[in-house]
């Protein structure tokens, strides 16, 4: 398979991102090692993003034009929740309330559509994830209308709102990566004379699945933890 410039930088953002978000996972909240990991994380996804967009346009991928727009316009409320003050809204957020919105009324259409067709996937997408996609999008939607018309969020609502964007769209680059066509990491590691020299049993399914899936395990356990005990007000005393 031959990498194009495009393709190189998608992947170096993508693995960017996936070592940095999860050095900010790891890293204490608020600390300053998880500030300058989580400004790492929140550019490389935004590049990652741009550049799958751009890959899915000129390949006539349309389900990946979608995650990538989406991935970025995770990445980017999630930064602005991490960074404003409580209760700060502004008319940008109407205008990025209608991404998740139009993207998640199509990812609903589109899985109903395969449904009917009698099909199980559509360009090897199994049709429960598209709905999965479809129904998260649907409430980030929800989300941004309920923000806007109280009028901001506040305390802890304002940081789950950041944590619960910046791991799902952790999650959306590990199963593009690791979930992807032809074993990637192994293709990857191979291209570059590496692949022979690594154990087998670090190319398996089982521990892609663990792998993709670990983002939304910690995406609970930091809701539960930021909603329900007093993390919410050490993180703010730290920063």
């Amino acid at each position: 398979m031959s990498y194009t410039p495009i393709l190189l930088v998608h992947i170096c953002a993508g693995s960017l991102g996936l070592l940095s978000g999860t050095a900010a996972i790891i890293f204490r909240k608020g600390s300053p090692r998880h500030v300058l990991a989580g400004r790492i994380f929140v550019a490389a996804m935004l590049i990652m993003g741009a550049f799958a967009v751009y890959l899915a346009i000129t390949r006539h991928q349309p389900n990946n034009v979608g995650g990538g727009i989406f991935t970025v316009y995770l990445i980017t409320t999630a930064w602005l929740a991490a960074r404003r003050r409580d209760g700060a809204t502004s008319r940008f957020d109407w205008l990025l309330l209608l991404i998740p919105l139009a993207l998640g009324i199509q990812t609903w259409l589109n899985g109903i559509q395969v449904v009917r067709s009698g099909a199980s996937s559509q360009d090897g997408v199994p049709v429960g994830m598209t709905f999965f996609m479809g129904t998260v999008m649907l409430l980030a939607a929800a989300g941004d209308v309920r923000m806007l018309l109280r009028g901001g969020i506040f305390g802890a609502k304002r940081i789950a709102r950041h944590l619960w964007r910046m791991c799902f769209g952790l999650f959306i680059a590990a199963g593009s990566f690791f979930m992807g066509p032809s074993n990637r990491p192994l293709r990857l590691l191979s291209t570059v004379g590496l692949g022979q020299h690594i154990p087998p049993a670090l190319f398996s399914t089982t521990l892609y699945l663990i792998l993709t899936i670990l983002p939304l395990v910690l995406l609970i356990f930091w809701l539960i933890r930021i909603r329900f005990t007093n993390s919410y007000r050490k993180i703010e005393v730290r920063n």
